[in-house]
Order: C-alpha cells, then structure tokens, then sequence
C-alpha cells in the first residue's frame, strides 16, 4: 500500500522509521523545571529572511489564526480546530491567489510544513517525523533549473542531522507538480559522509511516483496551501509572523524574550486598543522563572498550570498534581490602571473529584497585560515574571 513520505505529497510504500527524541519534564530534589509546551521549531537557515516584515491579507491571518495552538503539525488538531482551518483553507481557495502557480518564480524555494491533515493511511514514517514538533519538516521547489527537483527535508536538530528525500519534478497545467523519488540519504553532523536511506526507488515503479496540487499560492509568496494525489492538505509558509516566530522560540527554549519583544513591538504599531484581561482558559506555556524551590507556592502564585478569568472579577489558578488530584485556587482582580490588574488569592485546596482538601494560603501581586488576543497571551505577573499562555480551547 502507498503512503505519502513525509506528508508532503510524496508516495512510497512503509519504510525504515526512527523514534523520536523524549524531550519530557526533568524533575530535581524540591526543584520543578519548568516544562515549554512542544510547538515546531524553526530553522535557523530562515532567520535573516523572518526577520523581514511580512504582510498577509486578512483571509490568509484567519488561517493562521487557526493554526495557532494546534501542535503535531495537525495531529493533535480537535474537530472544532480542524473545522476552523478547513473554513479558512477553503476561502483562500476560492479566492485561488496567484494564477498558474507552478508557471510562478514565487513558488521556487524553501518552504516550512505547518499543518497537515492526517489521511486514514498514515504510516509510520508519516506520525514519527511529521508529528514531531521537535523536528522541522520543509519542501523544497526548484523548477526552473537543468535538473528541477521537489525534495521533502526533515530536520531533526541543528546538532543531529536531516533526513532529505528527493524527487525529480515537471510542472504540468499551471497547478500541477508530477515527481518521482529517485535518492534519499541522512546528512548527521557527527558523520562526515551521507547514510543512504533504504529506499528501492527503482524497483517501487510507479509506486515512487505521484502529483502534487498548489490550490493557493499568496500575491506575497509567503503562503501556500497544495494537495496531494493521496488527498492530504498542506499549508506551507516560506517566511512565519513574528507570533509564529515567539511559539517556535518557545519549543526550542532559545531566543524567547528577545521573540517577546520583536513580537510585542510589532503588534504595538497595529494594536486598535490596550490589551486586557480577557475571560477564559489560559495555559501557561513558558515563563521567565525556571527554577523554583516549592511547586505549591509556584502554583499559588500562577507561575504553572491554568488560569481561568471570569468576567465578574473572578479568577482561578488549576495544576494538575498527579492521578487526578488538582490544585485549586481562587480569587478577585480588579484593573489599577490601563492595562495593570491587582490580583488577590485566598482559597486554595487539593481536590480529588468533588472532594477538596482547604489549604491556607493567600498571596497578592501585580499582573501586567502585555498582549492579548483570542488566541495567546503575554503578562508580567507575581514577582515581575514574564509568562506566555495560550487560550485553552
């Protein structure tokens, strides 16, 4: 049966696959690390050009809106998220974006995977690499050269290696992209020469062979959603926002507060009004603290787990502890100034289902809204910590 490598189009039968890396929570003697919720990663050859300013139509933001939260690339995607990206996928396709894509300069480059669907048939291959956000999966189009190739590139680390599959390529009816596989190899830094991969491209026949469909590609070229012949949709982005930008900063714990600020100053100039304490599930995802000596007093202080805000000035701290017990705690907030609330906590309990365990605690602090929106949020809270939270959906 035929899978589509690296979901990206590309037809082979199930092949070799590696395990991805565990990257979970390491605990110390009375010391919690904190632990950043896994979002893609970036590659660093994107760099100069992310910096760029870059301008997307309001259709192409609402699809990007969508894809916010969603980890896996699409595997972890809820119906309610799954439906939301479907809309706006659906809308830039009617709107179709630049003519004859595969006839346009603007599709040559390197692209980075987003989201994909998940087909019934996905393999192995398919959930290890393209499932991973650890891992960083691109396509590359090159159509206007003696030798025009499409090749899909996973990029494990920058300190490991990737794996590039390649395909020579030809363009046909303007959407259109005809390939068929013909090497693979692993490029690991710690190797000075390629680890071909076991692929039998010349006995696959037609299996090595497939099509893949642009449906949109942006004015800006920056934007590109394509099909492929095994029914899956791929949205594909050659340079990501500034907000994109932040989240991959966070699963790769490097550059954060230098992304907050690139991503704080460019909303400012866009922002229509103050950002506020808007209601609802928020999950913290990252915070400036890393290490502390009391888990309890972590949570008391907001600095882990949920917070749930309520419109009438009610506010609730939540952590799961272990085999269903949570930790509870709630309070008041009350805005002090334009965009600054003072936060009062003082009932805080273990809680097992509807049973509950009162503890004593109270704390009081400062919490400052830097940027909000429906979809993420960053504050400086409980003893000046910066925190980065996404909406719970």
């Amino acid at each position: 049966m035929a899978v589509e490598v690296g979901n990206l189009g590309f037809n082979l039968k199930n092949l070799p696959t590696l395990s991805p890396l565990n990257h979970g929570r390491r605990l110390q003697s009375r010391k919690l690390k904190r632990a950043a919720l896994r979002l893609r990663p970036i590659s660093s050859s994107l760099v100069d050009q992310q910096r760029q300013q870059i301008d997307f139509s309001e259709p192409e933001n609402q699809l990007i809106l969508a894809l916010i939260g969603i980890q896996g690339r699409g595997r972890s995607a809820s119906p309610s998220q799954l439906d939301d990206v479907e809309r706006a996928v659906k809308v830039l396709e009617d709107l179709q974006g630049v003519p004859d894509p595969t006839n346009s300069e603007l599709i040559e480059g390197r692209w980075q995977l987003m989201f994909t669907t998940r087909p019934g048939t996905a393999s192995l291959i398919q959930r290890t690499f393209v499932g991973v956000d650890f891992f960083t999966v691109f396509q590359d189009i090159y159509l206007r050269t003696n030798d025009p190739r499409v090749s899909n590139i996973v990029k494990f680390s920058d300190a490991i290696g990737e794996l590039k599959v390649e395909a020579k390529a030809s363009a046909k009816d303007g959407k259109r992209i005809l390939f068929q596989f013909d090497r693979a190899a692993f490029s690991f830094k710690f190797l000075p020469f390629k680890v071909p991969y076991p692929v039998p491209f010349r006995l696959l026949g037609d299996e090595a062979k497939g099509w893949l469909d642009t449906t949109y590609l942006s004015q800006s070229g920056n934007l590109r959603i394509s099909r492929g012949n095994k029914g899956t949709t791929f949205v594909l982005q050659k340079k990501t926002e500034p907000r994109q930008r932040l989240l991959n900063a966070i699963s790769t714990d490097t550059g954060v507060k230098e992304a907050i600020e690139e991503f704080i100053s460019s909303s400012r100039s866009t922002a229509k009004a103050e950002p506020v304490l808007q209601e609802g599930g928020w999950q913290m995802i990252w915070s400036s603290q890393t290490e502390t000596d009391s888990w309890i007093e972590n949570a008391g202080n907001g600095l882990m787990g949920t917070q749930i805000v309520k419109e009438n000035g009610r506010i609730k701290f939540l952590v799961d502890i272990l085999l269903g017990f949570k930790f509870s705690m709630t309070g008041t907030y009350m805005k002090c100034d334009t965009n600054k609330y003072d936060v009062s906590m003082d009932d805080a309990a273990i809680v097992f289902g509807s049973f509950g365990l009162p503890m004593e605690m109270e704390t009081k602090f400062n919490l400052e809204v830097l940027y909000s929106d429906d979809k993420i949020r960053i504050t400086r809270g409980y003893n000046n910590i910066m925190f980065v939270h996404l909406r719970q959906t």
